[in-house]
């Protein structure tokens, strides 16, 4: 069952590069911002689903090899990234992103203290 799940974040993560690289270029700046933030959005929810940094692994590998692919372009030179700023930040803010995310999950949840109720 969670190899489906990881599978299902990992397929996820290239369906958000995907529409990343489309919107980040088309709607500039407003459209790097709403990229980025899904990206985000996607890290984070790939942490929360599968419990543990092994969900933002699944989202990330996605996201990336998505991301690798559509930079290389085909033979006739059509490519969605062409090296510009918005490309450049796209690129490394949803790296980022993605050790943000990951590092999350590192630290351990602290219960909260126990305080007699007051009266």
């Amino acid at each position: 069952m969670k190899a489906l799940l990881h599978a299902g974040l990992a397929l996820l993560g290239a369906l958000v590069a995907t529409a990343g690289a489309l919107v980040q270029g088309g709607w500039f700046p407003g459209g790097l911002l709403l990229a980025l933030t899904a990206t985000a959005a996607l890290f984070y929810g790939g942490l929360r689903a599968a419990g543990g940094q092994a969900g933002v692994i699944s989202t990330g590998a996605g996201w990336l090899v998505a991301v690798v692919l559509l930079s290389l372009g085909r033979g006739e030179g059509d490519k969605l990234f062409w090296g510009g700023l918005a490309d450049l930040v796209y690129l490394l803010g949803g790296m980022t992103l993605a050790v943000m995310c990951a590092t999350l999950g590192m630290f351990p949840q602290q219960p909260r203290p126990v305080r007699p109720l007051d009266k």
